[in-house]
């Protein structure tokens, strides 16, 4: 049995929840006003970065420099990550 490299592993989970978070905002386009579309809208926000997650910057008078990530979950973000795991489980 082929075992599968970790890279390509962590690769297929974020493409998975990449999908499955653009899915969430499609719907939300879509989707009237209602309870429905504020639970697939409600999402949470992971921002590495400086003071209340704003980028970090080195200013060199010629350029500057920011580094920062922000990383959205939503409802359809977990449906995304959990079916790009079923598809790594169960089709080898």
């Amino acid at each position: 049995m082929k075992k599968r490299s970790i890279s390509i592993i962590v690769l297929i989970l974020f493409f998975g929840t990449f999908i499955g978070t653009l899915l969430g905002e499609l719907l939300g386009w879509l989707l009237p006003e209602s309870v429905v579309k504020d639970f697939f809208l409600k999402s949470v926000d992971f921002s590495l970065g400086g003071y209340r997650g704003e980028p970090v910057s080195l200013d060199f008078i010629m350029f500057v420099f920011k580094f920062g990530l922000k990383v959205t979950f939503n409802f359809t973000s977990i449906i995304g990550f959990a079916t790009s795991y079923y598809f790594l489980r169960y089709f080898r």
